[in-house]
């Protein structure tokens, strides 16, 4: 029931368009059409999450009623914008504004909360689906970027209670009966009343009465309230190095009296934070701490063991707020941060030579010109300190100069020293801003073989930010140099070719750009070649992103793919005859001519084998294409 009511929503928020919401006035019409657009998205994992069952673990029963509380929100949201519209002062636009904000972030984070949380092989979620969700995710990572600095730990706090005031609701009302709320809440929100504002409008879009709102306020607050009491009977001395020791000794009498609050603790060093930064788990730590943890190759949560999903470290403004709030109220010298946004970089001479090898990229000398770009990609290789101080230092600009040299090295050096200053996020939008991509497409055309391939490399990578997932595609020549090299390029040039080109065809649009670029030939080409190690599993993982676009999926059947997929389903390895039935359900699906060239083609055989025999998303996929069979045959 749970899978089939979130189904239901998913369509009837997939169905809002721009007409349903003629009567919404800006910003909401904008994030109602946004956030329609990205639950729409999530269609194929409701489905693959249906397919899986009820399941039995709490867990996963859990995740489940996460997920239809989040959608229904999402749904809530939309409904606000499908609403006639109420007139309003022109004094009062900009707290409606901010209202739309803060329960606009809410839905977003609420959804991406519970897409982070959903467990990949519990739900038998797809590598294709998955690719999706995370899709989905960052892209509502970003809506919440944009909302401004509304901290989600309130959000957390808020569904932590609900979760529990949902569970215990019975014994609640029970305590309270005939002890009005009330005047408690008036005494709590004195100071609070941003707080309190927030929370009734997370309520509202939550679907929570108003008499509950305010006891899971007051909760809240109270909690706030306890976390900044002073435990003297446990002091606790705030750590500070030498060269921040700016305060009177009075000041660090105070200090060492004083009992740092858990929150505002790193998790690594235990000293007061002075640049929260938060991780793709959502936990909050010290810069510097995290990505020295980070460079030394970690890619789990050091607090929660959890994956890392992305590197990317999102500043915590918010906490930051609160600490230095909390320093004023003790009397205590706030924690300074580095100009370089808290990464704390061991600069002096290192930041001089820097500085020395930048301008030796603009050098009269072609040697002089090479010599610095070879040494500053060797540096962007080696540490995400590097990559931030070659960034400030200008190299970005002067290496995509170099991208146009007549000498072939000089132009490698600087397409791969862009590749490596691209690992770290922040650096992508600076490359493309500076007027990267042409070159770097020039350079995939026309460049010694080496460099194409990092070009392909460097596509690649800044093409995982959705924003320029668009601007490459709509760059002309840009799929077509990567089909170019997909076909004709060095083993490992095909294979920087083909993870390009799958991460670009997440989008929609570039889909039939690629296939009309002349895609599928060399894709065919890679489904018959069993000599080179992966080309099959590559060329079905692009084949399977490319299918659910219905123009692609008329043109995968005429370049007569159906045969060599049905191939793969009688001697290909486990992964790939799963992978193949996933992309011939698609083409068979509402298409009889397709579902009828496999049945001529003898698939039943593989099909009803691979039911029996193959991995559990295999035979689901299996079984359903012999379903199809059947009923065609009765027909």
């Amino acid at each position: 029931m749970a899978a089939e009511a979130a189904a239901e929503i998913v369509r009837e928020i997939a169905a809002v368009g721009a007409a349903d919401l003629a009567a919404a006035a800006e910003p909401l019409r904008a994030d109602c059409l946004r956030l329609a657009r990205k639950v729409s998205l999530l269609s194929h994992l409701v489905a693959e999450v249906a397919e899986a069952g009820a399941g039995v673990g709490t867990r996963t029963q859990r995740i489940r009623g996460w997920g239809i509380w989040a959608l229904q929100a999402a749904r809530r949201f939309v409904e606000l914008g499908r609403a006639p519209a109420r007139p309003s002062r022109a004094s009062d636009q900009d707290a409606v504004c901010n209202n739309v904000a803060v329960q606009f972030k809410f839905v977003t984070w609420q959804l991406q909360t519970v897409l982070a949380r959903l467990p990949q092989s519990c739900f038998q979620i797809s590598d294709e689906v998955q690719e999706e969700v995370d899709l989905v995710r960052a892209q509502l990572r970003r809506e919440m970027e944009k909302k401004g600095d509304i901290d989600v730990n309130i959000f957390s706090k808020f569904h932590d209670i609900l979760a529990l005031h949902v569970s215990t609701v019975g014994s609640q009302s029970e305590q309270s009966h005939g002890q009005p709320d009330t005047p408690q809440m008036e005494n709590l929100c004195n100071g609070h009343l941003e707080l309190q504002n927030i929370i009734m409008l997370v309520s509202e879009i939550s679907g929570v009465p108003k008499s509950d709102a305010e006891r899971i306020t007051s909760q809240l607050i109270e909690g706030l309230e306890n976390m900044r009491v002073t435990d003297s009977k446990k002091p606790v001395s705030v750590s500070q190095s030498s060269d921040e020791t700016k305060a009177s000794p009075e000041t660090h009498k105070k200090s060492d009296a004083v009992a740092i609050p858990e929150d505002f603790r790193c998790p690594i060093s235990l000293e007061l934070m002075r640049d929260p930064v938060i991780v793709s788990t959502g936990q909050t730590y010290e810069r510097a701490f995290i990505q020295r943890w980070i460079d030394c190759g970690n890619r789990t949560c050091p607090k929660t063991q959890l994956k890392l999903q992305n590197i990317t470290l999102t500043p915590n403004y918010v906490l930051r707020s609160l600490i230095l709030q909390w320093c004023e109220e003790k009397g205590i010298e706030p924690p300074t941060r580095s100009k370089n946004d808290g990464a704390y970089l061991e600069v002096g001479g290192e930041r001089v030579a820097i500085e020395t090898l930048v301008r030796n990229l603009s050098s009269s000398s072609l040697d002089e010109r090479k010599s610095a770009a070879a040494e500053i990609r060797s540096l962007a290789k080696k540490s995400t300190d590097n990559r931030i101080l070659l960034a400030e230092s200008g190299a970005i600009s002067a290496l995509v100069k170099l991208l146009s040299s007549k000498d072939l090295k000089t132009q490698e050096h600087a397409v791969t020293a862009l590749l490596n200053l691209s690992i770290y996020d922040q650096n992508k939008e600076l490359i493309v801003v500076a007027g990267a991509i042409v070159p770097i497409i020039q350079v995939l055309r026309k460049g010694g073989m080496e460099a194409r391939e990092n070009a392909a490399a460097a596509i690649f990578s800044l093409s995982l930010i959705d924003d320029n997932k668009i601007t490459i595609g709509s760059t002309p020549g840009a799929i077509e140099a990567l089909v170019e090299l997909l076909q004709s390029g060095s083993p490992r040039g095909r294979k920087d070719a083909a993870t390009a080109l799958f991460n670009l065809c997440i989008y929609q649009a570039n889909k039939v750009r690629a296939v009309r670029a002349g895609i599928l030939a060399p894709l065919i080409q890679m489904l018959q070649d069993s000599s080179r190690n992966g080309a099959i599993d590559e060329a079905l993982t692009i084949l399977s992103v490319l299918v659910s676009h219905h123009e692609c999926k008329i043109a995968i059947a005429k370049a007569h793919a159906i045969p060599f997929l049905i191939d793969l389903l009688r001697s290909s390895q486990a992964r790939n005859k799963e992978n193949a039935a996933a992309i011939l359900l698609a083409l068979c699906k509402k298409d009889a001519e397709n579902l009828a060239c496999i049945g001529r083609l003898g698939a039943q055989i593989p099909l009803t084998e691979l039911s029996k025999t193959g991995t559990d998303r295999a035979k689901r996929k299996a079984t359903s294409l012999l379903e199809h069979l059947s009923k065609l045959q009765v027909l």
